[in-house]
């Protein structure tokens, strides 16, 4: 029997289960990645309080001795980063990923936990931008963390966008992919932006009325991830991410009053 591609996703544990690893996880088993862990933290929602975030972050010897385990007893074809709440860690992350040459990492700049009241800590930006970002593969912020991490504050237009991924590109990451065109005031196509440092490629796709995000960023970073560990070219796993997590955000559904998840398996049913 051939080895399954393998990958990892260094990243906190979503207690609803919408986000974060449990995103990764499902997001990998659907790819027919085999997924491996290294929690960072645990977020718990708080229902006696509007569904308020609070966050747990493990100590660094335990998220190291996580990556002991996956980069040196086992290896993988790609890695990518979710919630790193410290800049420690963020430093920690990327000497292991120096360390190990790990192909393939996509990192997702997590800076603001949905449900939060503020930046986890605003010193994670920095370190993010000048330790980590520089060895991903694909970089994967948001509207607002592109703003953050370019230094071009508040991206209201679909070529802000576009501004914020040359920027980031130019310092190091070899693909970014700002995320979040859907927000944009008026907009009318989910539109998210990716470059290479000389161009920029607009992927779009329908605006689905209603849909429940929790876990989409995490979802499509992911799933190009996968899609890295399988050997595809960077600009194709990034259009094969787009289409799965449209058709997860079509069968997106509502988990309680508070949050709606996407639909991991939807695909099976899509038109891919």
């Amino acid at each position: 029997m051939t080895p399954p591609f393998k990958a990892l996703t260094i990243a906190g544990s979503d207690t609803s289960g919408g986000a974060g690893l449990q995103a990764d996880i499902k997001t990998f088993q659907e790819h027919g990645v085999y997924g491996m862990v290294a929690l960072t933290c645990v977020v718990a929602q708080n229902p006696f309080a509007d569904w308020r975030h609070d966050v747990f972050p493990l100590d660094l010897q335990t998220v190291e001795a996580q990556l002991h385990t996956v980069l040196e007893g086992i290896g993988v074809h790609a890695a990518k980063t979710g919630m790193l709440a410290v800049k420690e860690l963020v430093a920690l992350v990327a000497s292991f990923v120096k360390k190990h040459n790990v192909p393939n990492l996509v990192v997702d700049p997590v800076m603001v936990c949905k449900g939060a009241d503020a930046p986890l800590n605003p010193d994670v930006a920095n370190a993010l931008r000048d330790d980590l970002a520089p060895l991903a593969t694909v970089l994967t912020p948001n509207l607002y963390e592109a703003g953050i991490l370019s230094g071009l504050g508040v991206l209201d237009s679909v070529e802000g966008m576009e501004a914020a991924a040359l920027a980031l590109a130019k310092n190091g990451s070899k693909y970014v992919l700002v995320k979040g065109g859907s927000k944009l005031k008026g907009a009318v196509k989910a539109i998210d932006v990716f470059s290479d440092g000389s161009a920029v490629t607009r992927l779009e796709s329908e605006l689905i009325p209603g849909a429940y995000t929790h876990g989409a960023g995490c979802t499509i970073s992911a799933a190009i991830c996968a899609n890295l560990a399988k050997g595809m070219p960077a600009p194709v796993a990034l259009e094969k991410a787009k289409e799965f997590e449209t058709a997860a955000l079509r069968a997106s559904f509502p988990l309680n009053k508070w949050v709606g998840p996407l639909r991991h398996d939807a695909w099976r049913n899509a038109d891919l």
